[in-house]
């Protein structure tokens, strides 16, 4: 089966993680592309031999013919694209943060599981081989019960001033809580296999942006933010996202994991340029932490040089995300991590924005309908 595959969105991160992990699949194709400004659009469809192009939406719903929509556009749009999808009957894989807020997001999930569609939400860290060597070694028992978690993902992006829609909440919803933090909150409540019951965060805009393109002012959004998450086992995660840290390098940010349980410790790190390690310690020992070699089935046949290529070559060339959930259409099965997790992941943005609105106090999360 050829899966027919609707593009919203024509921007460079469409270009360089959507369209190559579609065309590269046996069983995927791009048909339509729909983006606001028809010549980018144009050149967009043109560098991929798309031959649909749409700025309307629903017209590219309702003309061509397909099976699947992506959607990468920003979050004010996520909910709107893709109910219209999941109502035309389409399968649909759409950008983190899910949606605005967690009304929107429980909606768009309920839809997503009435229609019976196949849903994916792209935490893209989820897939890295360091991630899957953690999670391995936690479910495979080194660590014991895990006790706590602290991921922190330092970035620097943000010390740019110019407008940017991902610290605009008429856009965003929130900022680097959902953007940056939406991965962390998946991945801590993957990498534990647990649920999240109470939330308390402390966020911070440190720098002064400029207005909107079209003069209006706005208050900016959150460029760090720092949470500490109680999980239904007792375990709890301080995760810290940011995007005002320079950790240099030529991609300006970097990723650091330390995991402790009743029985050892893993620590791991990636520095977006050569450095994805794993080091482990027992309980009990006195030694430095020993490297722990990530296997060659976890690793899958991709680049280990620089980080990047990894990255490039997890999402091109293997069954990963986007090519997972174009097999798992072309299959009629389910994929994880769907909008039942994205919904999950929403309620913690939310609760988290509400705790930092309130100076860090405590917000109680409800995750029994998402389990």
């Amino acid at each position: 089966m050829t899966v027919r595959i609707g593009v919203f969105g024509t921007s460079w991160w469409a270009d360089a993680m959507y369209l190559p992990a579609i065309e590269s699949h046996p069983d995927g194709k791009a048909v339509a592309a729909c983006g606001r400004d028809a010549e980018r659009a144009d050149r967009f469809a043109d560098t991929w031999s798309i031959p649909g192009r749409f700025t309307d939406p629903q017209s590219m719903l309702d003309e061509a013919a397909l099976d699947a929509v992506v959607i990468a556009t920003p979050n004010n749009t996520h909910y709107e694209l893709a109910m219209a999808a999941i109502e035309a009957g389409l399968h649909v894989l759409c950008e983190k943060p899910l949606a605005m807020n967690t009304a929107e997001a429980e909606a768009m999930a309920e839809a997503a599981a009435e229609h019976r569609a196949i849903t994916l939400v792209p935490f893209t860290y989820h897939y890295m081989p360091v991630n899957r060597w953690v999670r391995q070694l936690v479910a495979d028992g080194y660590i014991g019960r895990p006790l706590h978690v602290n991921l922190r993902y330092y970035s620097s992006f943000g010390h740019d001033p110019r407008y940017s829609w991902r610290f605009d909440p008429d856009v965003a919803g929130t900022g680097i809580i959902g953007d940056l933090g939406s991965h962390w909150i998946h991945l801590a409540r993957w990498l534990l296999d647990d649920v999240e019951t109470s939330i308390s965060a402390t966020s911070t805009a440190f720098v002064e942006r400029e207005a909107r393109p079209d003069g209006s002012t706005y208050e900016p959004l959150e460029d760090s933010v720092a949470m500490t998450v109680r999980y239904r086992s007792g375990a709890y995660g301080v995760l810290q996202t940011s995007a005002v840290c320079w950790e240099g390098g030529p991609f300006g940010h970097s990723h650091h994991l330390d995991l402790h349980g009743d029985d050892g410790t893993i620590y791991a790190r990636c520095d977006w340029d050569r450095t994805q390690e794993v080091r482990g310690l027992k309980r009990g020992s006195t030694e430095v932490p020993r490297v722990l070699p990530i296997p060659d089935d976890i690793w899958g046949g991709v680049r280990r040089d620089r980080v990047h290529d990894t990255y490039r070559d997890v999402f091109r060339s293997t069954d990963a995300m986007t090519r997972a959930w174009i097999s798992a259409v072309a299959a009629g099965r389910p994929v994880q991590p769907d909008f039942a997790e994205g919904l999950a992941v929403q309620r913690v943005i939310d609760a988290a924005a509400a705790s930092a609105a309130s100076n860090g106090s405590p917000v109680p999360i409800d995750q029994r309908a998402a389990t």
